[in-house]
């Protein structure tokens, strides 16, 4: 039953007299991107007893609330998982390290490791976040990432640096819009098509680079053919 409201749309009558409160305890603290204010702000976790209240004084427990989040700017109150949701910062650094994945992961499969590659590789993570990165970076890394897996240079993608690519594009997947998605898989492809056409292993490492981004296999073919068309 909703109370009794005057003109002015505030409670009269019994709404005055009976209500009831929340007492909200902290419980833990942070920082989170706040969905109210669109930004990188402090937090506080709440957990809250509810009580029945009459003219304003609490009498009667009603049972537990929440737990909540509090902006420590807007004050406003949301569920728990507005922590998932990452960080400016965080978020920043998972798009470089992605970047940083599926530019080695691409290289690896190229077999050559030309100049014109890692000079696209390398301005593709400077771009990204890592802007001290050079040629001759990435070209030991990708010995080093041969070295240490006993594969040979533009072999077919294997089990471990598909799982390194999933673990570096799963999570950021659900936040990046359709076009950001489609941006890291034309890095990719840039790479592969420095130093001429794809190779069948090339192919294979951005596909599994579509699929970590949730792009549907005919997107995936749609853009290494525009990629492939110079603009």
């Amino acid at each position: 039953m909703l109370p009794e409201r005057g003109p002015d749309g505030r409670a009269t009558g019994l709404a005055r007299v009976l209500g009831h409160r929340t007492a909200w305890t902290p419980v833990g603290d942070g920082e989170f991107f706040c969905p109210g204010c669109g930004g990188d702000r402090n937090y506080q976790r709440l957990t809250g007893r509810r009580r029945f209240t009459v003219l304003g004084v609490p009498v009667l427990p009603r049972g537990e609330a929440g737990p909540v989040v509090e902006c420590g700017a807007c004050r406003r109150h949301f569920g728990t998982d507005a922590l998932d949701h990452p960080t400016t910062t965080r978020f920043s650094g998972m798009l470089r390290d992605a970047v940083h994945t599926v530019a080695l992961a691409v290289l690896s499969a190229g077999g050559t490791c030309a100049r014109t590659s890692l000079e696209t590789a390398a301005v593709a993570v400077r771009a990204a976040g890592f802007p001290d990165c050079t040629r001759e970076q990435l070209a030991a890394l990708v010995s080093a990432l041969a070295a240490d897996t006993g594969r040979l240079h533009g072999a077919p993608c294997p089990p471990g640096l598909a799982i390194e690519l999933h673990e570096a594009l799963d999570p950021l997947a659900p936040y990046l819009a359709p076009v950001g998605r489609e941006s890291i898989l034309l890095q990719g492809a840039r790479i592969a098509l420095a130093d001429g056409p794809y190779t069948p292993a090339e192919r294979e490492v951005l596909a599994t680079v579509g699929a970590a981004l949730t792009l549907r296999a005919d997107e995936v073919t749609r853009l290494l053919a525009a990629a492939r068309t110079p603009s």
